[in-house]
């Protein structure tokens, strides 16, 4: 862990956040003790779980019968 003041966490951002990138923890210290974390943010891909949605998509018993609207288009 790498621990930096604020003046030179603000001298030397890019070079804090490399370090970061790179798997180094580094806590930046205020002037009145308070300290700070740098941490990588990862995104978070979703990844779909097969059958997730059982039970949550119903269909009617007629779904698929003709829709009077296109009876002069059926053949």
């Amino acid at each position: 862990m790498h621990q930096v003041d604020l003046k030179e966490a603000e001298a030397h951002l890019a070079e804090l956040i490399d370090e970061v990138a790179g798997g180094e923890e580094v806590v930046i210290i205020r002037s009145d003790g308070a300290s700070f974390k740098i941490v990588p943010i990862r995104s978070v891909e979703a990844v779909p779980k097969f059958g997730s949605a059982k039970g949550l998509v119903k269909m009617s018993d007629d779904f698929d019968a003709p829709l009077e609207d296109f009876e002069e288009y059926a053949p």
